[in-house]
């Protein structure tokens, strides 16, 4: 698996938001909003990172486990967010992290802005209200890279764009997808969900086994898979 520069974010277009990046340890958020919210974005992935983290301080298998786990009853919500994500899909809970904070930092920010847009690696928060959103699907050196995007249509209601992949970037997989595309109203969801896909890819004739289980996700409303020169889509889904 290969690491790449976070180039793509040179082609996010600005629509009339304000981007800003909130980078803290191994965070590292693009953020779009109607004004300047560097610093209520940073003060939110500040809280949501200490949940987290006092949490794994108590309860390691957390961080360890690559199947679900139970949250004891004390867990802030971020973390029965992630356990319920992770029960659904059958991963472990921090394959949700990412999608996590972005979705909860999107809903802080929504309190002070309509349009919110979080990049997190790949996984996506989107409440964007003024129009549709288009966002493309980088898949590393597949042929269709950048080729495929998925239209976001303007309903006003937040939504999870998130993508796993077992060939690029520096998270856990045990697929071979080029880019497994998931969408979702819980971008946890689609985060967990990616992962859980992209595990049962190892080839292209994988394809739409991967795709019957993964909207059979509740939750799931599409998916797209990308492997080599194949794509394979599926659900409630537009591609733009």
């Amino acid at each position: 698996m290969k690491y790449r520069e976070r180039t793509y974010r040179n082609k996010i277009s600005k629509r009339g938001l304000v981007s800003f990046q909130v980078k803290i340890d191994e965070t590292d958020l693009y953020i779009g909003t109607d004004s300047d919210c560097r610093d209520i974005a940073a003060q939110s992935v500040h809280r949501h990172r200490k949940f987290i983290e006092e949490y794994i301080t108590h309860n390691p298998r957390f961080i360890q486990s690559l199947t679900p786990v139970e949250a004891n009853r004390f867990a802030p919500p971020i973390i029965r967010e992630m356990t319920e994500a992770a029960h659904r899909c059958g991963v472990g809970p921090m394959a949700s992290v990412a999608g996590a904070i972005a979705q909860n930092v999107g809903l802080d920010l929504m309190k002070h802005s309509d349009n919110v847009i979080i990049e997190n690696g790949g996984d996506i928060f989107l409440n964007h209200t003024d129009k549709d959103a288009v966002v493309g699907i980088f898949a590393g050196d597949s042929p269709l890279s950048y080729k495929v995007s998925v239209r976001i249509r303007n309903a006003g209601v937040p939504s999870g764009i998130c993508t796993s992949s077992g060939t690029i970037g520096h998270s856990l997989s045990f697929g071979k997808a080029d880019a497994v595309c998931v969408t979702s109203q819980s971008a946890t969801l689609a985060d967990a969900a990616a992962t859980a896909i992209c595990n049962r890819v190892k080839r292209a004739a994988d394809i739409k086994h991967a795709l019957d289980f993964g909207l059979r996700i509740e939750g799931v409303t599409g998916i797209v898979i990308i492997v080599g020169d194949t794509l394979g889509v599926m659900g409630d889904i537009e591609l733009a």
